[in-house]
Formats: C-alpha cells, sequence, structure tokens
C-alpha cells in the first residue's frame, strides 16, 4: 500500500471521522468533536475517567497477564514455551485494553505506560504468521485446534471469532497510532486486513463473521488511510448476510437470517447485533448509501419501541445473551450485558451524526447514565457483566471473568465519553451532552472555546461560555432532553405519569429567548462574541414512568427518574425488604442531595406502603 496516504498522527474519539486525506473519503455533515479536545472537569465524569486511567487499565493488564491473555501472544511467537490458555477470542480483550490504554495516552503522558505497550506490541507481532494471519490459539494448536476453532483457517466463522478478534486490534491499531505516531501495531493490523481483503471477497471466499466487530474496525482503517478496499471489505461482510453463498446461513442469533437491507427489527445476540448496527451505519455515512440508511432507520425504531429497557439496555434473553420478542422485557432476567450496552452508546451516536437528531443522543444519554455505568464499581475494578433490573441482592460485581468481554470494553469506553459531549457541522455547533469543563471546536476556520459550568446529573442548571477567536455568525444547537419536556423515550415504549411541572428555558446574556427547537435542539443564532453566555435550565423534577401494557412485566409498576437518571429502590435503605413495596399515585417524592454517599449524589425520599410480594 501507498505508506504515504497515511496522515501524521491525528487525535480522533472513537467513531469520529474525517481521518484520511483521500479524495473518496465522503464528506460528513456534522462529525464529532473528538474527545482529545473536550475536558471534563466535573465532579461526575472526571472522577470515573480518572479511576479508570488510574485503577482500571492496570488492573486490566495485570488480569490478562494473570490469565495467559498476553503470554499467549509471546508463545504463538516462540518467545516462550507453553500451551495457549482461556478462549479462542481472548485475543479481544488485550487488544481492548490497548485501546483504551492509548485514549489514555492522547490526554495524558505516562512513559512507563507507553514502554509496556511497546513491549506488549512486540509480542503480539511476534505472534502474527508470515501472510498477515493472527489467531494464538491455532498458531499454538496448528494441527489440532479446540472445538470453536474450526479445523483450518475461516472454516468454523460461525463461532471461531478469528475476524472479530481482527475488528478489535484494528480500533486498537489505530488508537495507538492517533496516540503515538509509531506503525508498530498499525503495520501488524494492515497486514491483517490485507491477508483479508484478499481472502474474502466477491470472487473470493463467500464466508461472514458469526461475531461482528471486524466491520467497525475496517471503517476505522479506512478512514485512517484512504484505502478503499478496507470500505469494501466491511461492506462486503454486512452485505453477504443473509445470503447461502457457499456456506450455512447462522440463522437469526448471529442476524444472519436474511440479508441486512431487508431486517427491519433487532434479533440474535444483542452485541453482535449492536456491533453490526455501528458497521452499518459507518457504511452508510462513508458511502451515502440510502438502502442501509433505511435500514438501520427501521431497525433502531422497532428497538428504541419494543425491546429496549428503561435504563437503555438491550438483550433480554440470558440464555442467549439476545433480544427477546416485541415487549419481551422481563425484569428479574434481564441480560443487559455492558457490552450490549457500550453497542448500543456508540450505535446512537452513530445515528446521531447520520440524522441530526437529538432523540439519538436521548437515548445514547439514557445508556450512558444507567446501562453502562452499572457495570463498573466506583472504585474501577469490579464490574457487572449482565445488569437484571430486579434482583434477589445475590447479584455481585466481581473483579474478573472467564469471559471478560466486558471489563476490557469498559476501559475502552470510558475514555472517550468526551468524543459525545460536542458535535461541529453545516456551519453549527451541537451541544449534546452537559458536563462541566470545556471544547476546542473547530468552526469556520477559526477555533471556538465552548466552557460549560454545571453540576449535571444533579442539577439542571447549565451555563455555557461560547468564545471565538474572533466575532462570527454560526448557529449552536443545544439539546433540550426529552425527559426535560413529555418524552421519556422517542417511542410509546414508556412514558411518564405526569406533566412536567415547568419548561426549560433559556437565556443568552441574560436576557431570555424564546425555544426555538428544531429536532429536539434550541437554536440560537447570532454574531457570537467572546465571553457570550448561554444559560439552560431544565426543571428537575421526580417523575413516574410507565411502561406500554404490551410490556406485561411491567403491568402494575413504576419507575422513578430525575433528569436523565433511573433510581433503583433498594433493601438497604428500605428495612432490607423491597419487593413488597407499593408506591402510591399521590405519594410526595422529594429530591435530597447527599454529599457524602457514594461520592456525592442525589437521593429521592418518599412514603410507600407494603404489601403482598409478587
Amino acid at each position: 500500500m501507498n505508506l504515504c496516504r497515511i496522515m501524521p498522527a491525528v487525535l480522533c474519539a472513537a467513531g469520529a471521522t474525517g481521518l484520511a486525506s483521500a479524495q473518496d473519503v465522503k464528506p460528513q455533515a456534522v462529525t464529532a468533536v473528538p474527545f482529545t479536545a473536550v475536558k471534563f472537569t466535573d465532579e461526575f465524569w472526571s472522577p470515573r475517567l480518572e479511576t479508570n486511567r488510574r485503577v482500571t487499565i492496570p488492573f486490566a493488564f495485570k488480569k490478562c497477564e494473570e490469565t495467559g491473555r498476553i503470554d499467549n501472544f509471546a508463545k504463538a511467537g516462540g518467545l516462550m514455551p507453553g500451551k495457549h490458555e482461556g478462549l479462542r477470542f481472548n485475543d479481544s480483550d488485550v487488544f481492548k485494553v490497548i485501546e483504551g490504554a492509548a485514549y489514555s495516552l492522547t490526554v495524558q503522558a505516562d512513559p512507563q505506560l507507553d514502554r509496556y505497550l511497546d513491549d506488549l506490541i512486540a509480542k503480539i507481532a511476534a505472534a502474527q504468521e508470515p501472510d498477515g494471519y493472527l489467531y494464538t490459539i491455532r498458531r499454538l494448536n496448528p494441527d489440532n485446534p479446540p472445538d470453536g476453532c474450526g479445523a483450518t483457517r475461516w472454516s468454523y466463522l460461525a463461532q471461531s471469532h478469528e475476524l472479530y478478534n481482527m475488528g478489535h486490534l484494528y480500533e486498537a491499531a489505530v488508537a495507538h497510532f492517533q496516540a503515538t505516531g509509531k506503525r508498530t501495531l498499525l503495520d501488524v493490523a494492515l497486514k491483517s486486513a490485507d491477508l483479508i481483503a484478499r481472502e474474502f471477497g466477491p470472487t473470493a471466499r463467500h464466508g461472514v463473521p458469526g461475531h461482528q466487530e471486524i466491520e467497525i474496525g475496517l471503517a476505522k482503517l479506512y478512514r485512517l488511510t484512504g484505502e478503499r478496499r478496507y470500505l469494501d471489505l466491511a461492506k462486503f461482510f454486512l452485505d453477504e448476510r443473509g445470503y447461502a453463498h457457499d456456506r450455512e446461513l447462522y440463522g437469526e442469533y448471529a442476524q444472519d437470517h436474511q440479508p441486512v437491507l431487508e431486517q427491519d427489527h433487532p434479533v440474535g445476540h444483542a452485541v453482535r447485533a449492536g456491533y453490526m448496527y455501528c458497521g452499518m451505519a459507518d457504511v452508510a455515512t462513508l458511502t451515502g448509501d440510502e438502502r442501509y440508511i433505511g435500514a438501520i432507520d427501521r431497525i433502531w425504531q422497532n428497538m428504541v419501541a419494543k425491546r429496549m429497557y428503561v435504563t437503555g439496555g438491550i438483550g433480554a434473553r440470558g440464555g442467549e445473551e439476545a433480544f427477546g420478542d416485541d415487549y419481551e422485557l422481563p425484569n428479574a432476567t434481564a441480560y443487559c450485558e455492558t457490552c450490549a450496552a457500550i453497542a448500543n452508546a456508540m450505535w446512537n451516536q452513530r445515528m446521531f451524526l447520520l440524522h441530526r437528531d437529538a432523540q439519538y443522543v436521548d437515548v445514547l444519554e439514557r445508556v450512558l447514565y444507567n446501562g453502562f455505568l452499572s457495570g463498573v464499581s466506583l472504585s474501577g475494578d469490579l464490574f457487572f457483566y449482565v445488569n437484571p433490573l430486579a434482583s434477589d441482592g445475590k447479584a455481585k460485581r466481581q473483579a474478573w471473568f472467564d469471559c471478560s468481554c466486558c471489563p476490557t470494553n469498559v476501559v475502552r469506553f470510558l475514555p472517550s465519553v468526551p468524543g459525545y459531549v460536542y458535535a461541529v457541522g453545516d456551519g453549527a455547533v451541537y451541544v449534546n451532552l452537559f458536563v462541566a469543563g470545556s471544547g476546542q471546536i473547530p468552526l469556520g476556520g477559526q477555533t471556538v472555546a465552548l466552557t460549560q459550568a454545571t453540576r449535571y446529573p444533579w442539577d439542571g442548571n447549565v451555563q455555557m461560555t461560547i468564545t471565538p477567536e474572533k466575532s462570527a455568525e454560526f448557529t449552536v444547537y443545544v439539546r433540550i432532553p426529552g425527559w426535560a419536556g413529555d418524552q421519556a423515550v422517542p417511542s410509546d415504549l414508556y412514558h411518564f405519569l405526569e406533566k412536567p411541572a415547568a419548561q426549560p428555558t433559556l437565556r443568552v446574556n441574560d436576557a431570555a429567548v424564546p425555544l426555538d427547537v428544531e429536532r429536539g435542539y434550541a437554536r440560537v443564532k447570532r454574531t457570537w462574541q467572546a465571553g457570550d453566555r448561554v444559560e439552560l435550565a431544565l426543571p428537575m423534577a421526580v417523575r413516574r414512568v410507565v411502561a406500554n401494557p404490551a410490556v406485561k412485566d411491567n403491568v402494575d409498576r413504576v419507575a422513578l427518574q430525575r433528569g436523565p437518571i433511573m433510581y433503583c429502590v433498594e433493601a438497604v435503605d428500605n428495612g432490607g425488604e423491597v419487593a413488597d413495596l407499593i408506591l402510591p399515585d399521590d405519594a410526595a417524592l422529594r429530591a435530597e442531595p447527599v454529599p457524602t454517599l457514594l461520592g456525592g449524589v442525589t437521593i429521592l425520599r418518599g412514603t410507600a406502603t407494603r404489601g403482598d410480594a409478587p
């Protein structure tokens, strides 16, 4: 390949676009402002990101060492003797932690971590076979690979995870190159991608990955290098699903029951599905293919209207880690895998970038605060794989799992959260999330500094200061969350019992301005001067949320929400038992800040009665 086409180390959030200079990259109307240009100084997210940097990343590397995940590369590369340890997809965990570590390096230099990555990448490079193939469990067992790997390369793609692993390698390689400018891991990734591009295609092998992910990684390689074959390969893997070209279909579990362009609702393994929808959104964005946009629009509409939990979690069936039928949303047996929440967040970010509609950010925010964060402890070293909505108290966060996809996914996702706050395009700035801190936003040939002062999510008052380098006319779109009005989610799956007691308000330089709302955003178009202020006030009453009656498990049940936060009624706060609590519709509920609890939270108080436990 032409190495000159790769740009120097451009810093960019996971999922953002615009990395390649090649002319065949389709311009995108709206792009995310990269997380490297956004700094958090708040009391909610900032400590969590710092804990991820100081605790979770080194903890995850330590676990990868203790469980043989890293030694597998050294063994496969002939650097040490021994057999493969663990599961066939354990390579991917190492790649995900590298990705998270690379993100950490972009915001804070750490020579020790940098050297550690150099040593680890050398082991990965040694494990790669001369033609680019990389799969440690096969290289260590070439003549008798374990069950699930397939007798030969690519012979059991339904379960082997050979291509899934590579997707995470590609994401890690792009992140590491952007963070350090070093090509060491990127060269491994490109060698692998070139092999797979030769092996698969319309005139070659017609297999597809059983577990999607490589499509996302290939799209990132394309954005970085401008090499069209990577995008073509991602699209090929998607286009081949549902077609029995020289192979057997995998069925609904792997979203391989019908062509992706004909699918209209989410099915099967929730993480595989979420990653596939992200890949489809990437292809739609990069090619402008309206058929892809139409397909993921249909799937998203069904998900948000019939197959999503009130926390933003997805995946109702534990046995298959899968979506259920329409309105099949049990509470105690909900699976809601942490990885699935991350996939849902990534998917909704991509949907926003396609459509510039706040409804997708509403779902993204719901996932961030509720479906995702429950998956990691405040200490940063304990994790949930499954996040049910009801528990008998036996569910405990764990330090690690045999299948540790969720802890390693947390490692890479948390540092990318600042990249979801702002977006820019078409002469406008989009303020999507409310977090105290600052962003440096490229707009119209200059940099616009935007700072936020807020105690969100506990307080709905947000003060923004906008400082362009020189005065300029542009539009600032400020998201008005659906929960601040009368919309719990962008469908009739959940709704508030009460009407909002007050409406959001907006002020510019202390003067009230009417809410000019378009697609969920308040538009403020003016000639901005350095130091101009925008003040958003979002009323945060306690709201009762009820489900569509078709959700049988939630008939006569109510959830409690304040701002973006869904609340949990816990036995430790209620005399040791909660299953028999009944909350009268007229019971008063009040919010109470408790600075000494869990780093400072706002709790809800009210009076319930007790009845017979269901």
